[in-house]
């Protein structure tokens, strides 16, 4: 399930969504807005899970 709230078919289908809700509202600069929020979070969320990792693969190492 992780997989599917990171992938690009997930993304895709919120913006559509915010995209439909935006032009019926007439809110189009928040579309635009939120969307860059999403992009944001998704990167550091990606940078975040990296660095996870890291730890852990040192952590392992460290026991050995």
């Amino acid at each position: 399930m992780d997989k599917f709230f990171t992938s690009t078919a997930w993304n895709t289908f919120i913006l559509v969504v915010m995209g439909i809700i935006a032009f019926f509202t007439k809110e189009i600069v928040t579309f635009f807005m939120l969307g860059f929020i999403i992009i944001i979070l998704t990167n550091i969320y990606g940078v975040l899970k990296d660095i996870a990792r890291k730890i852990d693969r040192s952590g392992r190492n460290d026991r050995l």
